[in-house]
């Protein structure tokens, strides 16, 4: 296998070269990407803080295929066998509620050392963490707000979490010598459609201000804030549309999140990629799979993750983007939905960095769009496969279906012995 593989690249190195592309040199770039892989598929976005409670929010998991996660070591064992069967290295995207510790404690008293097994673990295999506040999930979040809320009193309490998730994020930059990446999104809004519309994000605008106010070390963190279309009980009018945030983050310098699945059905994140980065000092992306609507599908190699790629490498903006997945399916062994959606990834943006980008580039200055048609099909059956296996040996994970294997072993040997 090892000499088929060997043999399969340098043929397809060959075939690149021949367009100026080197074959050895994109795989060291790609080996200096780093995304970010979302805890929350390991357990149904559960956590460990309330795991009795009811998951709200909007957020929906279907499926009770056996062996989620029920305890943090259980779900750092799972990363690892997932980590262990995908190239490079890469983050773990942390919410609130995955905190690590025998203390009965509320969101908004949340210090770093309720996380400090993560940070231990994370040092232990080279791995970055991000964060997120949890603001879901909770009595103080069961009326569909949070931050916007008309109660000064929940609505200092959720402001205190966020402050409080900011400086754990910047613990975990500090500790890790990776910057983490503290993203905010909250659920607001109204099931059907409300009289005062401004109101709610005057609030919203106000608790950001008090939440970003602590000046925190950049290279430890940077903050986030994310959109959304509608959720379920909101599904009339959200808080925190795009355009607020938009809004927010080019006034305030703060990283805009776009998520693959919280814009209209037929709208997409890769067609903003190019004006977003024109304004901004750089964007974090939920890379999912929405099926009509909010849905988080395991991310699969079609069209529009292609299409984020490409923008992201054609565009140069790789140094200033930052790649998180968001997706949870429970019907299916989550290890592998782990394992399928990053490997998915990883592969989209080697298939983009093995297109001629240059030469497309020249042929559409020079109105020469029949070359510019034709090169990019005809660079849709070029042998990136060959390459993207030699890549997987050469990190020394599983080539093609063969971590499958051991994924059902795992499932065998750990997660059905779980009860």
């Amino acid at each position: 296998m090892q000499n088929q593989v060997e043999q399969a690249y340098q043929a397809a190195k060959s075939l690149y070269a021949q367009h100026g592309i080197n074959t050895d040199d994109v795989l060291n770039k790609l080996a200096d990407i780093k995304v970010s892989v979302h805890c929350w598929q390991g357990d149904d976005v559960k956590g460990f803080l309330n795991q009795e409670g009811e998951l709200t929010g909007g957020i929906s998991v279907t499926g009770n295929y056996p062996g989620a996660a029920t305890t943090p070591a259980e779900l750092r064992a799972d990363l690892e066998k997932a980590f262990a069967l995908i190239p490079g290295k890469h983050k773990v995207n942390l919410h609130a509620i995955y905190a690590d510790t025998d203390e009965q404690v509320e969101l908004d008293q949340i210090e770093p050392r309720h996380y400090e097994n993560w940070v231990k673990w994370a040092k232990e295999h080279g791995l970055g963490l991000d964060f997120n506040p949890t603001c879901f999930s909770h009595e103080k979040s069961s009326d569909g707000f949070t931050l916007s809320h008309p109660d000064p009193e929940i609505r200092k309490f959720w402001i205190d979490h966020c402050k409080a998730s900011r400086r754990i994020g910047a613990y975990f930059g500090e500790q890790l010598g990776q910057t983490c990446v503290t993203n905010v999104w909250v659920p607001d809004g109204f099931k059907d459609n409300p009289v005062d519309r401004m109101s709610p994000r005057k609030r919203l605008k106000d608790s950001l201000d008090e939440v970003f106010a602590e000046p925190l070390n950049p290279k430890h963190n940077l903050d986030a804030v994310e959109s959304k279309l509608f959720g379920l009980g909101s599904e009339a009018y959200v808080v925190g549309s795009h355009e607020f945030y938009m809004g927010y983050g080019l006034q305030n310098d703060t990283l805009i999140c776009l998520d693959a699945g919280h814009f209209h059905p037929t709208e997409v994140i890769s067609n903003k990629l190019s004006s977003l980065a024109l304004f901004t000092s750089g964007i974090l992306l939920h890379v999912s799979r929405p099926m009509r609507w909010d849905s988080d599908h395991v991310v699969i190699m079609d069209d529009e993750l292609l299409e984020i790629a490409r923008e992201l490498v054609r565009h140069e903006l790789l140094g200033t983007t930052h790649i998180g997945l968001d997706f949870f399916d429970a019907s299916i062994n989550r290890v592998a939905a782990w394992v399928v959606g990053t490997r998915n990834t990883i592969k989209a943006l080697l298939r983009a960095m093995l297109e001629p980008v240059e030469a497309l580039k020249q042929a559409e200055l020079d109105g020469d769009y029949t070359t510019r048609l034709a090169l990019t099909e005809e660079f849709k059956s070029y042998p990136f496969g060959a390459v993207w296996d030699y890549y997987c040996a050469q990190q020394g994970v599983p080539v093609r279906e063969q971590w499958i294997k051991e994924v059902k072993s795992y499932e065998q040997d750990v997660l059905l012995q779980r009860t």
